[in-house]
């Protein structure tokens, strides 16, 4: 149970800096910053080969989960508007 309440604030983490990158942050709320952050992290995981699923959280997996997160929200960007801002 605390892994997962883990999951979901460094997840919420890497959303937030992820939209604050890709200026999306006024459009996103926490729910969907957590989101962005899970799923970032399972894209940077499968893009970069991380063991993004061990449990453990360093600054290289931190590093990885926001890489991800920025790649899905530039490919957000580029479907809804067109352009990657």
């Amino acid at each position: 149970m605390v892994g997962f309440i883990v999951w979901l604030v460094i997840g919420g983490v890497v959303g937030w800096l992820a939209s604050i990158i890709m200026r999306t942050d006024a459009q996103q709320g926490i729910f969907l910053n957590i989101v962005v952050g899970i799923v970032g992290a399972f894209i940077g995981g499968l893009l970069f080969g991380g063991n993004i699923n061990s449990g453990v959280i360093t600054p290289m997996t931190f590093l990885v989960s926001l890489v991800g997160a920025v790649i899905l929200l530039a490919i957000v960007n580029l479907v809804r508007r067109g352009a990657v801002r």
